[in-house]
C-alpha cells in the first residue's frame, strides 16, 4: 500500500521552503529540469553572491577609508558582521544542493510509504508544526529588514553636508565605490539595499526552515515508529505477518530513521554554527548599540532607534531558539521510542524475541542531539546557558 496522495502531501510539506529558496536559486534540480533552468539558476547565484559581496566590500572600505572615528566603526560592524554570515550561508547552501535534493528525496518515499491515514495525518500535523516555526522566524526576519533597511533611512534626519543633503543609509558606501549623497543615486541605493536586506532574509529563514522541515520529518517518522511498536505483539487488524516479521520492520525503519538523523547532522552543522555564533555576535552588537544611544541621551524606549534594534535582537534570538528547540524535539521523540519499546507488552512475545527491544532502547537512548559543528549541543538548556550569558 501507498499513499496515492503523497505528492501532494510533500509539496504542502515543503511549499514554505520552495517559496523561500526558488527565488534566490537554491532549490535543488530535478531530473526534469532543463539545462535553461539550471542557467538561470547558476546566474542567480552569481547575481545574489555579486549583490551581498558588493555591499560588503564597499562597506568594508567605508570603515577603512572614510570613517576615523572608532564608534562610528563600531556601530557598522555589526551589518558587517550580518553579511559575512549571510554570504557564508548561502554558500554553504549552494554546496549542500545535493543533499538538499537527498533530504526531499528521502521526505517523498517517507510520504508515498505513509500505510494509512493515520501515518498520513501523524505526518501532516507536524508538517503544520514546521509551518508555523518558519512563518514566525520569515515574519521576524523580514519585518527586521523592512525596520532597519526602510523605516530608518526615511524616518532619521537628513544629513546635510555643503550644499548636499541626503538620507543615511543602513549599509554606507565609501566614496572610494561612488557618492551615494547625490540624488537620485541615494534613493536608488535605498532600494537596492532593501532588496539585498529581503534576499539575506530569505537565505537566514531558509536555512533555517531546511532545519527545522528535515528535524519534524524525523520527528513524524519517529512517531510512526511507536505506533508500529504498540501493534507489535497484537498485530493491526487485517494483518496477516507474524511477530517477527513485524519487528523486522520495525528495526529496519528505526535504522533508517537513526541514518536520517545522522544525516541532518552532517548536512547543517556548519550551517548551524555560522548561525548560532553569528546570532551571537550580532546580539551583542546590537545590545552595545542601545547602551551607546541610551547614553548619548536616546532614553525613550518607543524611539525607532530603539524598536528597530529591539526587534533585531528578537529575531536573532529566536534564530538560535529555533535551532535549540528542534534539536531538543528531535532529541526528547528518540527517548519516547525507548520509553515505548520498554512500555509493551514484550514479556508476551515468544522464545527470546523481547531480547530484541534492548537494542532498540538502548540506541533510542544514546545520544542523538543535533549540534552546531560539534561545538554547540542544540538544546534548551544550551540555549539557556547561551543566550543568558549574552543579554
Amino acid at each position: 500500500m501507498f499513499n496515492p496522495n503523497y505528492k501532494e502531501d510533500i509539496r504542502y510539506a515543503t511549499k514554505l521552503n520552495r517559496w523561500l529558496l526558488k527565488p534566490i536559486g537554491i532549490w535543488p534540480k530535478s531530473v526534469e529540469t532543463s539545462w535553461i533552468e539550471i542557467i538561470i539558476s547558476r546566474i542567480v547565484n552569481a547575481l545574489c553572491i555579486s549583490f551581498i559581496g558588493f555591499f560588503f566590500i564597499s562597506m568594508s572600505l567605508y570603515l577603512i577609508i572614510d570613517v576615523q572615528d572608532i564608534h562610528v566603526r563600531l556601530n557598522k560592524i555589526g551589518s558587517l558582521t550580518f553579511c559575512i554570515m549571510t554570504l557564508t550561508k548561502y554558500c554553504l547552501l549552494i554546496v549542500h544542493e545535493k543533499d538538499i535534493r537527498y533530504c526531499l528525496n528521502y521526505m517523498e518515499i517517507d510520504w508515498k510509504n505513509a500505510r494509512c491515514n493515520k501515518e498520513r495525518q501523524i505526518m501532516l500535523d507536524w508538517a503544520d508544526f514546521n509551518r508555523r516555526l518558519i512563518l514566525i522566524s520569515a515574519t521576524f526576519a523580514f519585518g527586521g529588514v523592512i525596520i532597519y533597511r526602510l523605516t530608518i533611512p526615511l524616518v532619521s534626519p537628513r544629513i546635510v553636508v555643503g550644499n548636499l543633503s541626503f538620507r543615511p543609509l543602513a549599509y554606507p558606501i565609501s566614496k572610494f565605490v561612488m557618492d551615494t549623497r547625490q540624488s537620485p543615486m541615494n534613493e536608488i541605493m535605498i532600494c537596492l539595499q532593501c532588496l539585498a536586506g529581503l534576499i539575506m532574509s530569505a537565505i537566514t529563514v531558509g536555512s533555517c526552515s531546511m532545519l527545522t522541515v528535515s528535524t519534524m520529518h524525523a520527528c513524524s517518522q519517529l512517531k510512526i515508529l511507536m505506533s508500529w511498536l504498540n501493534y507489535l505483539v497484537t498485530k493491526r487488524p487485517n494483518e496477516t505477518n507474524d511477530a517477527e516479521e513485524r519487528l523486522g520492520n520495525i528495526v529496519k525503519r528505526h535504522v533508517r530513521i537513526l541514518s536520517f538523523i545522522s544525516f541532518i547532522q552532517q548536512f547543517l552543522q556548519n550551517i548551524s554554527l555560522v548561525e548560532v555564533l553569528g546570532c551571537t555576535i550580532n546580539m551583542c552588537m546590537l545590545e552595545y548599540y542601545l547602551i551607546m544611544g541610551w547614553q548619548n541621551g536616546n532614553h525613550s524606549i518607543c524611539s525607532m532607534q530603539n524598536i528597530t534594534y529591539t526587534t533585531l535582537i528578537l529575531s536573532f534570538g529566536y534564530n538560535i531558539f529555533i535551532f535549540c528547540y528542534v534539536g531538543e524535539i528531535l532529541a526528547e521523540e528518540c527517548k519516547k521510542v525507548a520509553k515505548e519499546a520498554y512500555m509493551i507488552d514484550w514479556y508476551r512475545l515468544k522464545g527470546r524475541k523481547g531480547l530484541s527491544l534492548l537494542l532498540i532502547i538502548a540506541m533510542s537512548s544514546s545520544s542523538n542531539r543535533l549540534t552546531a559543528g560539534k561545538f554547540v549541543e542544540l538544546s534548551i538548556s544550551s540555549f539557556g546557558d547561551w543566550v543568558p550569558a549574552v543579554w
